[in-house]
């Protein structure tokens, strides 16, 4: 193993913890949110880290099926957003 990657996985291994504290405040936020748009952003920020982490998990287990994942995440997230804005919006779903 080289130096490099002995770096990249102790800054994984660093970076993790973050990721978790995160992850909890962003559930707590969207648990106790007083309105819905604090509870959309609380999950929208939550599942954009979710895809950040995913590419990190990849490049730590050498596997890059997570990738595509992730991308698919983001963007399924996005849509999303953009039906959750519509609605609150208008007040009506569809078209």
């Amino acid at each position: 193993m080289t130096s490099l990657e002995q770096q990249i996985i102790y800054f994984i291994l660093a970076i993790t913890p973050v990721y978790l504290v995160a992850f909890t405040l962003y559930i707590i936020r969207a648990l106790k949110g007083p309105s819905i748009s604090d509870t959309v952003l609380a999950i929208d920020a939550m599942t954009y880290d979710l895809a950040a982490f995913l590419v990190i998990l990849s490049i730590l287990f050498r596997s890059p099926i997570l990738i595509p994942t992730a991308i698919v995440l983001a963007l399924w997230v996005y849509a999303l957003d953009i039906y959750v804005a519509k609605y609150l919006e208008s007040k009506e779903i569809g078209e």
